[in-house]
């Protein structure tokens, strides 16, 4: 999708400013592709060890899509928003995004046409970051899958695990050049359910 549109008219605040219909479609495709998605392999194994980790397993993700609670996993953090929320950019209300949103949709609390999706935007500040700090300041297993390693904040996460004494690990299909205790080179439905088994073998 991003090799046939700009990020800066559909993935900025000034891009909506400009032409809110043109977001909204964009948006809408989006959300009908996810919606037709299947959660994999990899999806699967996070959710498994969850199941083995209870409480002490965070998943914060800068995917919008729903595949990890397709697979399973309960709560994600969704530090980047979610295709199936709207918001109102008057009242800040969140709700349930019908399967295409459009300019003149109205909030259901304020009742002002001023609906947006909820995705943070490039320019826009992260969503529960100082949940997400106060997580990473007490890991000891740390795991950065499938991201480039390039877009901030996300991007010093895994400093940050390392400061607080966490043993990193980056699982992607090429290593991105950031510092890790250990990468892992290959597909997520490959690395992450070896990666994840292991893990849970030693009890986090």
């Amino acid at each position: 999708a991003w090799t046939k549109y700009d990020l800066n008219e559909v993935a900025t605040p000034e891009g909506f400013a400009r032409d809110p219909g043109k977001v909204h479609d964009f948006y809408n495709a989006r959300r009908k592709n996810a919606r037709r998605a299947r959660h994999n392999a990899a999806h699967t194994a996070l959710a498994e060890l969850q199941s083995r980790l209870g409480a002490s397993m965070v998943l914060i993700t800068q995917n919008v899509d729903g595949l990890h609670e397709a697979a399973g996993h309960d709560p994600v953090i969704h530090m980047h928003g979610r295709l199936v929320g709207a918001l109102c950019t008057v009242c800040d209300h969140r709700w349930d995004a019908p399967d295409n949103m459009c300019m003149t949709d109205n909030c259901p609390s304020c009742g002002r046409a001023s609906t947006r999706p909820d995705i943070v935007w490039f320019g826009e500040v992260p969503y529960y970051m100082a949940d997400i700090e106060r997580s990473l300041a007490g890991v000891t297993h740390f795991a950065a899958i499938g991201t480039s390693g390039q877009v901030y904040p996300a991007a010093g996460f895994s400093e940050f695990a390392r400061m607080a004494g966490a043993r990193t690990f980056e699982l992607n299909l090429e290593p991105s050049g950031a510092c890790f205790d250990e990468v892992i080179p290959g597909p997520a439905t490959k690395t992450v359910p070896e990666w994840a088994k292991a893990l849970g073998n030693l009890g986090g």
